[in-house]
């Protein structure tokens, strides 16, 4: 019997995970069943939603993602007014489900990253990492009447770790296999890979960030469409492109792809400021695609510049994976993440990794859209009862801790003991 079916028994605990991705356009959450912790743990998604983020609120985040003026104010600001929305979104998942609040376990709530520092900043003085994540936990707490666990990558930062990936441990619970060598690639706004060697241990688990995923794409879009779309809706766009073969093999000369892991990266590298100088580079202006009038000319130039980020990413992968992980013995990919539902950045990826096979986490049980969210609720139910839910073969940390931080609902006295309320005894 393992420690965690021994200690924590089998009983299901209901959870809820909460992100809201690089695109900051959507609160995901998800309803989550779990049932034993660690290496047992079993896991049913009772229900999955997409809560909006409204559109003034979006414009807001990205200001502060671009620093405008008034950054400090903005933060603050919106640190609270997140909260509202996660706490929202936690309500309306928990009511699709059918589950009262008061039979939720624990929330986890990884928040909205608007900063993810996993090296010193050179113009400093005084050298450090930092990660920064929004949405007011007290405010989902109070809100809810549940406790939340949250600042889900400072404990991973203070052991010498880079605070990311955070998804391998769920990988590794949901995903390992005991006869195949798996390596799960998501694809939110930066692509990481988690590489299962075949009945893995965690201590085997290995993982990394391979470069952008949809960030540089969904960038674009927003630029040439001054915001009317957020993303290449099935990847229509590139797939009516031609990829620029200069340009890639120039945006392939990138050092965060030559560095080896452990590493992560986001926003601050592949964020609109990338976005804005491949559309210079392409001679584009923003918005030339936000009205009907936009010229043919325009418009295949446009295509063809997404047709070549979205090989940008999928050669990213493919050279990730063939200089780190161990190809002669990779049964199968596994994709995750809103790029698992982008026909083009599959095809580019699937005839670049061929033969080997890339499949959407849909067809191993595991819905691809609400797989993050997901995590965060495992995260969050193994973290509330003690477990190390960090990876350090992946973040670099020194060793395995307990990421999170816990904000009790203030509605009733905190017991310490709560976390342990409804674990079955030995």
């Amino acid at each position: 019997m393992s420690r965690s079916d021994g200690i924590f028994g089998s009983r299901e605990r209901i959870c809820v995970g909460l992100l809201s991705g690089t695109s900051a356009d959507a609160i995901d959450a998800a309803v989550v069943s779990v049932s034993g912790a660690a290496e047992t743990a079993q896991l049913k998604l009772l229900a999955f939603v997409t809560f909006p983020i409204p559109p003034e609120i979006r414009h807001e985040l990205f200001l502060l993602f671009d620093q405008a003026e008034g950054a400090l104010p903005r933060l603050c600001t919106l640190n609270v007014i997140l909260g509202e929305l996660f706490a929202q979104a936690a309500q309306l998942a928990c009511q699709e489900a059918g589950v009262p609040l008061e039979q939720v376990f624990v929330i986890g709530s990884h928040g909205q990253t608007v900063w993810h520092q996993p090296d010193p900043d050179p113009t400093l003085s005084i050298k450090a990492a930092g990660t920064l994540q929004i949405g007011n936990p007290a405010v989902i707490a109070l809100r809810t009447g549940v406790p939340v666990i949250s600042s889900f990558r400072d404990a991973d930062l203070a052991v010498g770790g880079q605070g990311a990936p955070l998804v391998p441990y769920f990988d590794w619970v949901a995903l390992r296999h005991p006869e195949r060598s798996r390596a799960v690639q998501n694809l939110g706004g930066i692509g990481n890979v988690t590489y299962l060697p075949a009945n893995c241990t965690l201590a085997e688990v290995f993982a990394f960030d391979t470069g952008p995923g949809t960030m540089v794409l969904d960038g674009l879009v927003s630029l040439l469409t001054a915001g009317q779309a957020s993303f290449d809706q099935d990847g229509l766009l590139a797939a009516a492109g031609r990829v620029d073969h200069a340009l890639l093999t120039q945006l392939l000369h990138d050092d965060f792809l030559d560095r080896p892991p452990p590493k992560t990266t986001g926003r601050e590298r592949y964020g609109l400021p990338f976005a804005r100088q491949l559309l210079a580079q392409a001679g584009l202006s923003e918005g030339v695609l936000s009205t009907t009038a936009a010229s043919p000319l325009h418009w295949q130039q446009a295509c063809d510049l997404l047709a070549t980020a979205t090989a940008f990413t999928a050669h990213a992968i493919a050279q990730a994976y063939q200089r780190w992980l161990p190809l002669d013995d990779l049964d199968e990919v596994i994709v995750s993440g809103g790029g698992a539902r982008n026909p083009t950045l599959l095809r580019f990826l699937q005839d670049l990794l061929a033969p080997i096979p890339v499949r959407v986490s849909d067809a191993v049980g595991i819905d691809a859209k609400a797989k993050e969210a997901m995590a965060f609720a495992l995260l969050a139910h193994d973290a509330y009862l003690g477990l190390p839910t960090n990876v350090p073969r992946a973040t670099g940390a020194r060793q395995a801790v307990v990421l999170g931080s816990l904000t009790p609902p203030r509605q009733q006295p905190y017991d310490p003991a709560r976390r342990f309320h409804d674990v079955d005894t030995p």
